[in-house]
């Protein structure tokens, strides 16, 4: 029997319809040109409470549950006194993951239509996180947003921070791309 190949429905999507969109939108010459989410990077910072070995197993666990693949801890990068911390300390700082293909689409999927709807107070994301080169950044006061967090994670409150790297992207057609995802972005003021 032939197995199937799942490919993830926002990726569909882009190929069959979002992307020849585009290229007339932005009136682009060659397909290749279109803004394209490349991957999606999600961190979590554990701050003060980087001694804590219960929060950070908590965020180390909770990004772990959200992303559906392991985090790597990041150190210090820099020695910073009024924080106590050195370059290369022992203890992580704080914890990412960089998502690609179906996984990366998989969850800016159940970002948009499933997490984002459940934010208390939800108007819209800010149209003005994007970088230079079209980058998206997105931040979350608590992880309780998605699904996968039982009730026993969700004691211990964190934020984290979404990174959408585009390619061949400007702010003004990786907005175009996120909005055709279906992104809610805030209602612009007249």
């Amino acid at each position: 029997m032939a197995e199937t190949k799942y490919e993830a429905r926002l990726k569909t999507l882009y190929d069959k319809e979002i992307a020849k969109a585009l290229k007339k939108e932005l009136k682009l010459d060659n397909i290749n040109q279109v803004p394209r989410l490349e991957k999606v990077m999600v961190s979590s910072g554990v701050g003060k409470k980087r001694e804590d070995k219960r929060f950070t197993e908590t965020v180390e666990l909770t990004l772990t549950k959200i992303t559906g693949q392991a985090v790597v801890g990041r150190t210090a990068k820099k020695s910073i006194a009024q924080f106590k911390i050195r370059k290369g300390m022992g203890a992580p700082v704080g914890y990412m993951t960089t998502l690609r293909n179906d996984k990366m689409y998989e969850f800016v999927d159940r970002l948009i239509n499933i997490a984002l709807p459940h934010v208390r107070d939800f108007h819209g994301v800010s149209r003005k996180a994007f970088d230079a080169q079209g980058n998206y950044n997105l931040g979350l006061k608590e992880q309780t947003v998605f699904p996968e967090i039982s009730f026993e994670d969700a004691a211990v409150l964190h934020g984290l921070e979404i990174t959408f790297v585009i390619k061949n992207g400007s702010p003004e057609g990786s907005l175009k791309l996120l909005e055709k995802f279906g992104m809610p972005f805030e209602k612009e003021e007249k």
